[in-house]
């Protein structure tokens, strides 16, 4: 007899003074992505996580980009770690944990991710550019604090080489979704069963 998943998908929305988001995501899709963030770069770096960690994601995003886009980036982070937490329920069957080592020519860097139920982010990507394109590279920080601190996961962000800032930070986008990709792989060995001796994640 074959046991039914719910699906796993969710729909948040957050509207602020600053910034007014949708999304909308889809944990076992096929990796296709509708972004609009008003960041080029950013909206590159996002269809990243919906292609390599298999996500269908849905991003709209009316922000307050004539002051800078700090508000834009946090906020897409937070909203989507909401929308990730929403989807993915009470963990039972994942498989938790996740870590991928990704390359792009001279650039490599690691991500290693548990949705653990406690937040916590520990980054060091030593950025060699202050912007790339429209994108200030101190906000990769703010968009995983966000997405760490409301998906509730601890996770380890590392760039351990790199020369060209975006080759550093489509990296670091590429490893955070194969990561992602991994932790939420549903366990055969594991269904139905919270991966914790706790009980509860």
């Amino acid at each position: 007899m074959s046991t039914s998943i719910a699906p796993r998908v969710a729909e948040v929305t957050r509207h602020t003074h600053e910034t007014k988001i949708r999304v909308a995501l889809n944990l076992d899709g096929s990796g296709q992505a509708k972004l609009n963030t008003g960041i080029g770069f950013f909206d590159h770096m996002l269809d990243q996580v919906a292609r390599h960690g298999l996500i269908d994601l849905e991003i709209d995003c009316q922000g307050d980009l004539h002051i800078d886009g700090h508000h834009t980036v946090e906020d897409v982070g937070i909203t989507l770690g909401q929308a990730v937490a929403k989807a993915v329920g009470d963990k039972r069957g994942i498989r938790r944990y996740g870590h991928a080592y990704v390359p792009l020519d001279e650039a490599l860097s690691r991500v290693v991710i548990d949705f653990s139920g406690r937040p916590g982010l520990h980054m060091h990507v030593p950025f060699t550019a202050g912007m790339i394109g429209g994108f200030d590279t101190q906000l990769a920080f703010e968009f995983f604090q966000g997405f760490a601190n409301h998906a509730l996961v601890t996770l380890h962000i590392d760039n351990l080489k790199g020369v060209n800032a975006h080759h550093q930070c489509e990296t670091v986008f590429k490893a955070f979704a194969r990561a992602l990709r991994a932790a939420l792989e549903l366990d055969p060995r594991s269904a139905g069963v919270i991966p914790s001796t706790k009980g509860s994640l």
